[in-house]
């Protein structure tokens, strides 16, 4: 299930906003200029897939965005706990490589989950809005935007990458502690999980 929980930037004390219907979200997040789309899930692409695979599956989505958008480099990233070596060491790379507040300077941040999950955390407006992304969603960040993305303590995702620029992913980040002060990956995908099974 996609989520969108809105806090004041002071802290989660007060929730502003909570949805999961794609369309409210999309609406709420459209003057804050991020693209949040739905595509059809490809069922017969396991989370493991190779990129070509990946790739391969979701063309025509993948051209339709790139024809509208410009972009220049596409790519799949992918961190699964049955698959990556060295798995303990690399997750906690991964995610502390996002978790502290950043912005983009020359791109957006565009991706598109085939499996799994995620939480954007956008910091706009004197809000923080926190985007639960699975498999089938597509968010856009734009460039300037401050924001962090956590993907939990025990990652496991597959998501296609879009970039304007060749370099990548390239982060500026603030120096801020906000991140530090809203709950977590963890937190959010638990109370999902709790809400599911009840």
């Amino acid at each position: 299930m996609t989520l969108l929980i809105t806090w004041p930037e002071s802290g989660p004390q007060t929730v502003v906003r909570r949805t999961s219907e794609p369309a409210e979200i999309a609406a709420a997040l459209a003057p804050l200029r991020v693209r949040y789309e739905q595509w059809p899930v490809r069922h017969d692409v396991p989370a493991d897939a190779d990129g070509d695979t990946v790739l391969a599956a979701y063309r025509s989505e993948i051209d339709r965005l790139n024809e509208e958008e410009g972009f220049v480099t596409v790519d799949v990233v992918s961190l699964h706990p049955e698959t990556a070596p060295d798995w303990p060491a690399r997750a906690r790379a991964a995610r502390e490589k996002f978790l502290d507040e950043h912005t983009h300077d020359d791109d957006d941040e565009v991706r598109f989950f085939v499996a799994g999950a995620g939480i954007f955390y956008l910091h706009a407006t004197g809000e923080v809005h926190a985007v639960y992304c699975e498999k089938g969603d597509l968010l856009g960040v734009p460039k300037g935007t401050t924001h962090w993305f956590d993907m939990g303590t025990r990652p496991s995702f597959t998501a296609i990458r879009f970039f304007h620029e060749e370099d990548g992913w390239i982060g500026s980040f603030t120096g801020s502690g906000i991140s530090s002060r809203f709950p977590d990956f963890d937190t959010i995908h638990a109370g999902l999980t709790a809400e599911r099974e009840a």
